[in-house]
């Protein structure tokens, strides 16, 4: 007789294969998920490392630029001064001498230049954005500066009538280490704050403090950043991070 259909059976055997197939499709998207996940990563990780070594290179090639600029500027004046120093001493004993329109416009340039020239050391160079960072860098720039922490501090130092560059630029070479106040507006990249970047994070100390960002922020921001210890207002008061920065910043240089 031939064997009679078991409707029982061939459904359970239905839905075994059902429930292996669907084990094996779930198996299958776990591997696919597990290998886009990973190449993700690989191709963020390359991106990211392509990012840093290009912003380095930008920020090295401007800061070539600047010094050779700056290098440029100082040996014009030293030279314009020379040449007047010498139009003096030739002079003799006459009772004046008379100058062209465009030597007087240099004249005064080349003293307003000479009457920035700050010969002070800084401990640190504060850089923040006025928008939103201005008062807690008072605040800061007040703690630091009771715990005998010399800051270039713009709202102080900038001497008005004078030129704002050339002083930003003598208060970048003549502090010792940079600390940088990371605000959403710091972040948003502005010109003064990206140009006191570049030439903090050539310092042998930087330090970030974060204030309303966080180190993701920071991170989209820069790739360099975040690899450097820091601070956060969201979980140290002002006067901690103070007292933080004052011992790095004051403890004697380690010996070679």
């Amino acid at each position: 007789m031939p064997q009679q259909f078991n409707e029982s059976a061939f459904r359970q055997q239905l839905a075994a294969a059902q429930r292996r197939a669907e084990q094996e499709f779930r198996r299958a998207v776990d591997r696919y998920n597990r290998e886009a996940e990973q190449h993700n990563r690989q191709v963020i990780a390359d991106y990211n490392r392509r990012v840093d070594a290009h912003n380095r290179q930008v920020l090295a090639d401007y800061n070539r630029r600047v010094d050779a600029s700056n290098r440029a500027a100082e040996r014009h004046n030293q030279q314009v001064v020379n040449d007047i120093n010498r139009q003096l001493r030739n002079a003799g004993t006459r009772p004046t001498v008379h100058y062209t329109l465009e030597e007087r416009q240099l004249t005064d340039r080349v003293q307003e230049a000479i009457s920035v020239q700050d010969a002070r050391e800084y401990d640190v160079f504060l850089s923040y954005a006025r928008i939103d960072g201005s008062e807690m860098a008072q605040k800061l720039r007040a703690n630091l500066d009771g715990l005998g922490v010399h800051v270039w501090f713009d709202a102080v130092v900038i001497r008005p009538g004078k030129s704002q560059a050339l002083q930003m630029d003598q208060g970048l070479r003549r502090a010792r280490a940079g600390v940088v106040l990371l605000t959403p507006a710091y972040l948003a990249g502005r010109f003064w704050t990206e140009r006191e970047l570049g030439a903090l994070l050539h310092k042998p100390t930087l330090i970030p403090v974060l204030h309303g960002v966080t180190f993701k922020d920071v991170a989209e921001y820069s790739g360099i950043l975040p690899d450097l210890a820091g601070f956060t207002t969201e979980r140290d008061s002002v006067s901690d991070i103070a007292k933080k920065i004052a011992a790095s910043v004051l403890s004697p240089e380690p010996s070679p």
